[in-house]
């Protein structure tokens, strides 16, 4: 790599951080907007047109107002701790390609920061590392309340991390590869299928064949980013604030930065292993923008949904949301991956076609009647 090359990569570090901060603070908006119109609310309308500026005012004011430190906090960790919890989600957003790249004066710059080859297992790593951010901030603080929804996080994130994983692996089985860039250009163009004689275009989107790993992960990454109905580490009516009840100020802010990063790093997963990445229609009119524009459409789609499900759903009681991870959605993962290798790899030996069809059915009613069952039993015992 020459001087050229080396100016091209921090380039796309600094162009890349920013429109990470643009996009927390436009979905910070956002989501207070979907809140309040789903509560027949106004919602933000002073700062800024519609009310557009408003995270930005609430992080001016947070980074003039006085930071305390608990007298008997661990000072060094507990500094250190919001840092701690948001590098993870910058680092994870490193290997998302957000579109296929452009030449400039002979060299390729590709929309994404580093294309690894082992780009799945880098974001499993970063959302591993996430956690010890809350938990070193509620152990540091000294004080009760930030301890237990330090360590309600840390059982949430262990748990719903299996979860997750095991719908990665899924979808690595179908594709056969780890690198996320051979993941989206796998996805590319369309299938044909005839349906009584009339052929009907579909994308080759994975979330057709993996819908129900899909399913797994859009419901891990909820309780990985501490989001309803999965923020029990932050549950105000039972822990004031959780972890960062002893927080205020610039740090404050940090984690609520931290939180919305994470919110948006996760989604950019979602859509670049099940929806197709930045695949989509394009005129010949900037070739380079389309891309983008169809990344950044599926990103707020689902960023969408996950304020829906905000403004929606209740939060889970503690002990329902570990069985809830543990007996339901870790059971789940475990019989797709089992289908999906199955489906993937027996083909090959036994054919086709009967086979197939014959363990799409099973796997699909075993897969139901697991999901069910659980719910069945806690209705008899919430009975007895």
């Amino acid at each position: 790599m020459d001087l050229t090359d080396w100016i091209l990569v921090l380039v796309r570090v600094v162009v890349v951080f920013a429109a990470l901060l643009i996009t927390v603070v436009l979905t910070v908006w956002m989501e207070r907007k979907v809140a309040a119109d789903m509560q027949t609310r106004i919602g933000p309308n002073r700062a800024g047109p519609w009310g557009i500026l408003i995270s930005i005012a609430d992080g001016t004011k947070l980074m003039f107002k006085e930071g305390i430190t608990p007298l008997d906090a661990d000072k060094p960790v507990y500094w250190i701790a919001p840092i701690i919890a948001l590098v993870p989600a910058v680092l994870g957003f490193a290997i998302i390609p957000f579109g296929p790249g452009i030449t400039i004066s002979g060299h390729e710059v590709p929309f994404q920061i580093a294309d690894l080859s082992v780009g799945v297992l880098w974001v499993m790593a970063m959302s591993s590392l996430a956690v010890y951010g809350v938990v070193l901030a509620g152990w540091s603080s000294g004080s009760r309340y930030p301890l237990l929804g330090s360590i309600r996080s840390t059982a949430q994130m262990i748990s719903y991390e299996v979860g997750m994983g095991l719908a990665l692996v899924a979808v690595l089985m179908y594709a056969g590869t780890l690198s996320m860039s051979a993941i989206v250009e796998g996805q590319a163009g369309f299938l044909h299928p005839t349906i009584a004689g009339i052929t009907i275009p579909i994308p080759k989107w994975n979330i057709i064949p993996q819908f129900p790993a899909f399913l797994i992960y859009v419901i891990a990454a909820l309780a990985e980013t501490n989001r309803p109905p999965f923020d029990l580490a932050e549950a105000e009516s039972e822990l004031v604030a959780g972890f960062h009840t002893e927080y205020s100020g610039m740090k404050f802010a940090i984690f609520f930065l931290a939180e919305y990063l994470h919110t948006v790093t996760v989604s950019s997963i979602s859509v670049t292993l099940f929806l197709g990445g930045w695949n989509g229609p394009h005129i010949g009119v900037l070739p380079w923008i389309w891309p983008l524009v169809w990344f950044l459409l599926k990103l707020v789609a689902l960023l969408y949904f996950y304020m829906w499900i905000r403004s929606t759903l209740p939060r889970f009681r503690y002990d329902r949301l570990m069985a809830f991870g543990w007996k339901v959605l870790i059971p789940a993962g475990l019989v797709w991956v089992l289908a999906t290798g199955a489906i993937i790899v027996l083909p090959q030996e036994v054919g086709k076609k009967p086979l197939m069809t014959g363990l799409i059915i099973v796997f699909g009613v075993l897969f139901l009647a697991m999901m069910v069952w659980p719910t069945k039993k806690d209705r008899s015992e919430v009975a007895a």
